[in-house]
């Protein structure tokens, strides 16, 4: 009996030992890292999914420790979907590290409106720059050095895409709408070349207003068309309205969102209408590559469930903090080599990057919204 307590006594120190040692915390100050994204207006959503998974990433490397036993601090600026605020917001950075702040970091923009605007403030400060979801493919045609992004381009995208269309739903003529962003043009530029390129066609060509909710006449346009399928580039603001007045019309080709409109509100907005589209995406839903705990812990952190732009963010906090990591160093150029040079582990596969940023193996993955949830649909 001794012996048997004598053992449970050293099996609980050793447990206690190994949360004391998981749970070490930072001494040094801190860093900070600021999230820059649409935290209010119409985006909201998408900016406040991109800043959980930061946060969480951020939790989880400050009870490891920190960054070279320094805290991460999350500092969040809200873009508010704007160029003009982007940029103008890039002041409390600079005031940041006039007062000698460590700032080691930007992960934005959502959009690649924002990030095009403040990419031309941040490559002279001496931070680096992860966007999560910017997606336009100058930004990493630009020659910024600081500048990395986990997610695929719109030229990717739109390969993908039209592949899709072709391949998977037998589509030849196809009706591509876009919204009136740079994002929005510029992926239906891309996509409109690549199905040109198989041997399909754009039947009609369509910009909307970002944020448009109405849709009677694109609806006689793209009936008039005789399309037998539908693309569109753009944002959930705008998607789970034009799907339902498809719908309501009558409307029954096969529609296809671009990243833009992987978000629950294409689903939840669409009063029922969104069942049955097909949507392209920069990660994969959080459920398809996230464990129960990790739901806990996001739960635990943001008082809400994660979505999927929540993988993003989390996902450009690991690859900063393992550049940090690995260079032994809080300077960007050393962080940016490092990332150009070595494969970087996180939560959706190992990364590795091109010198322009971009990545050398990007994804896109493809979703249908099923019994009003997006399933992921497997094909080659």
């Amino acid at each position: 009996m001794m012996k048997r307590l004598g053992l449970i006594v050293i099996l609980l120190v050793t447990l206690l030992l190994a949360g004391c040692g998981s749970g070490k915390k930072p001494t040094k100050g801190d860093v900070i890292v600021y999230v820059a994204v649409p935290l209010s207006g119409f985006q909201a959503n998408g900016g406040q999914t991109v800043l959980g998974g930061v946060r969480l990433a951020a939790e989880e490397i400050n009870r490891r420790g920190g960054l070279l036993g320094y805290r991460v601090v999350v500092r969040p600026l809200d873009d508010e979907s704007d160029s003009e605020v982007a940029v103008s917001q890039v002041a409390q950075i600079r005031d940041a590290l006039n007062k000698g702040e460590r700032v080691i970091a930007v992960i934005g923009h959502l959009n690649s409106g924002q990030t095009l605007a403040a990419m031309e403030l941040y490559k002279d400060l001496p931070l680096i720059v992860i966007t999560p979801t910017a997606s336009e493919q100058s930004l990493s045609q630009r020659g910024y050095t600081n500048f990395f992004r986990v997610n695929a381009s719109d030229d990717v995208q739109a390969a993908v895409d039209a592949r899709f269309l072709i391949e998977y739903l037998k589509a030849k003529r196809v009706a591509v709408i876009f919204n009136n962003t740079e994002y929005g043009r510029g992926l239906a530029a891309s996509l409109i070349k690549e199905l040109e390129a198989r041997g399909a066609q754009a039947v009609t060509r369509i910009e909307v207003e970002e944020g448009q909710s109405q849709y009677q006449a694109e609806v006689q346009q793209i009936q008039t068309a005789n399309p037998d399928a539908i693309f569109y580039a753009g944002y959930e603001i705008e998607a789970p309205f034009l799907r339902y007045a498809l719908v309501k019309a009558g409307v029954a080709v096969p529609m296809l969102g671009s990243d833009g409109v992987f978000l629950a509100a294409t689903i939840d907005d669409s009063d029922g209408t969104a069942e049955g589209m097909y949507v392209s995406a920069f990660a994969p839903s959080p459920r398809y590559v996230a464990d129960a705990k990790w739901f806990e812990a996001y739960q635990v952190v943001e008082y809400r469930n994660p979505d999927t732009y929540s993988v993003n963010g989390y996902v450009a906090m690991q690859v900063l903090a393992e550049g940090v990591r690995r260079a032994n160093s809080f300077a960007a150029p050393k962080i940016a080599d490092t990332l150009r040079k070595e494969a970087v582990p996180t939560l959706l596969n190992s990364l590795r990057y091109k010198p322009n940023g971009d990545l050398t193996d990007p994804q896109i993955w493809i979703y249908q919204v099923v019994n009003g949830e997006f399933q992921q649909v497997e094909w080659k």
